[in-house]
């Protein structure tokens, strides 16, 4: 290798790598995504995306290309990233900017070594995606002004429709982690207890009303002991990247069960994320003001900069057989409260943040009833039913379906995207 292979580099929005990637695609040489692959013929291992190639890591560090970076073998010769984050901010960084330096156009190490190219670069037709992360713990927000405003005007009262706290707190929970799955994996129709109306006893069967939420996630690295907090300044230092997420919520259970502790059957029969983590580095120039906050926050909250992120998001609904119909184009800036702040009140009470650990945003909903995040506020609770372009109507999601979730960031001709969740849903058991 040659002498140049440690100077320093910075990323440009100009910069072209010699992987040849299409204008469209979500992962330019600006994202560099982290996932987890294997073929017929190789373990997991860890990868990152170009175009519609992968760059095996493993691979990298045996023939010596990640010399000079404080990692193992171990780390990428392994079925999860979170060894790979036990190493912390500053090395993945690094890491990231050693691969983006040897997929540059204009840099010789890799792309002028056919053989070790022909070992490393592989097509993403030919490998199954693993999940990216093991998820120790799951917090789910519910950080949409506009959701939960849609929500509390359908179910409480219009002119009061967000709860006293909502203004005040990132109000969260603590779901299931072992339900999270990968992309492709489908699902079967929960069943659980359902009250019909109110003057009614209750009764058990699959749920009628199954609903997907457009959400988006963030997975952490270690963060501080039991007992200290993590500020919304330093919030960024322990958040790894992000992934699209579909918190799949079964609505006649929920409304059922959800008195007095909040969600649980409803919610925990599945989770579905998508394959590759996309760092918070490559997601730095799409960064935007937020909402003004009113009433002003406890100083806790307070944050300096701009932490709210622009992300297209869009929602499709695929019946068994048919074509897709889009029927949702909504935006992660709509977040009301923000990663840090999600992040800052979640350690607040000395709750201690591990690797791997994953924090969901809550349904992304903007202000017009097109970006809605939801079947129940699409549909507005099943009164306003949509019209697939197979000529059939969707209240909320039916057996057979498949919802597809997308999102990607674009500016100044540079598009970085987040692939697809992906996910059939199955008649129950």
């Amino acid at each position: 290798m040659q002498n140049n292979q440690f100077m320093a580099v910075s990323i440009s929005n100009n910069d072209k790598s010699w992987v040849a990637v299409d204008a469209n695609s979500d992962f330019p040489i600006q994202n560099l995504p982290f996932g987890i692959f294997k073929t017929s013929n190789q373990g997991p291992r860890v990868g990152v995306a170009i175009g519609d190639q992968i760059v095996d890591l493993l691979g990298l560090f045996v023939l010596g290309y990640l010399e000079n970076l404080p990692f193992e073998r171990s780390d990428f010769e392994t079925d999860t990233l979170n060894a790979m984050m036990k190493r912390r901010k500053k090395a993945c960084s690094d890491l990231r900017l050693r691969v983006y330096k040897l997929l540059l156009s204009d840099y010789p190490d890799l792309q002028n070594n056919q053989h070790h190219c022909d070992q490393v670069i592989i097509p993403q037709a030919d490998v199954e995606m693993l999940m990216p992360v093991e998820v120790g713990d799951y917090t789910d927000f519910y950080s949409s002004r506009e959701h939960a405003t849609n929500v509390g005007t359908m179910f409480r009262d219009p002119d009061n429709a967000l709860l006293p706290n909502w203004l005040h707190i990132p109000v969260g929970y603590h779901g299931r982690a072992s339900s999270i799955i990968i992309s492709g994996t489908p699902i079967r129709r929960p069943k659980g207890q359902q009250r019909p109306s109110d003057d009614e006893p209750p009764v058990y069967g699959p749920c009628k009303l199954l609903d997907f939420e457009l959400e988006m996630a963030f997975v952490t690295f270690d963060g501080k002991p039991l007992g200290d907090t993590i500020s919304t300044d330093e919030a960024d230092d322990y958040i790894f990247g992000m992934c699209l997420f579909n918190d799949w919520s079964a609505r006649d259970i929920q409304k059922w069960e959800y008195v007095p502790l909040g969600p649980f059957l409803a919610k925990n029969f599945a989770s579905s994320i998508s394959p590759w983590v996309v760092t918070l580095d490559a997601l730095e120039q799409f960064r935007i003001p937020g909402p003004v906050q009113e009433p002003k926050v406890l100083p806790y909250l307070e944050y300096s900069g701009n932490k709210h992120i622009d992300i297209n998001l869009q929602v499709a609904i695929e019946p068994e057989g048919g074509n897709e119909t889009i029927i949702s184009n909504s935006n992660y800036k709509h977040m009301y409260w923000n990663m840090n702040q999600q992040l800052a009140h979640h350690t607040v009470n000395g709750c201690n943040i591990r690797c791997g650990d994953m924090m969901a945003s809550g349904t992304i909903s903007g202000p017009v009833p097109e970006s809605y995040g939801s079947m129940l506020e699409l549909s507005w609770k099943g009164t306003k039913p949509l019209k697939m372009n197979d000529g059939s109507e969707r209240k909320f999601i039916l057996d057979g379906d498949t919802v597809i979730m997308k999102g990607h960031c674009e500016k100044d001709g540079v598009r970085v995207g987040f692939g697809e969740v992906k996910t059939k849903v199955l008649p129950a058991k």
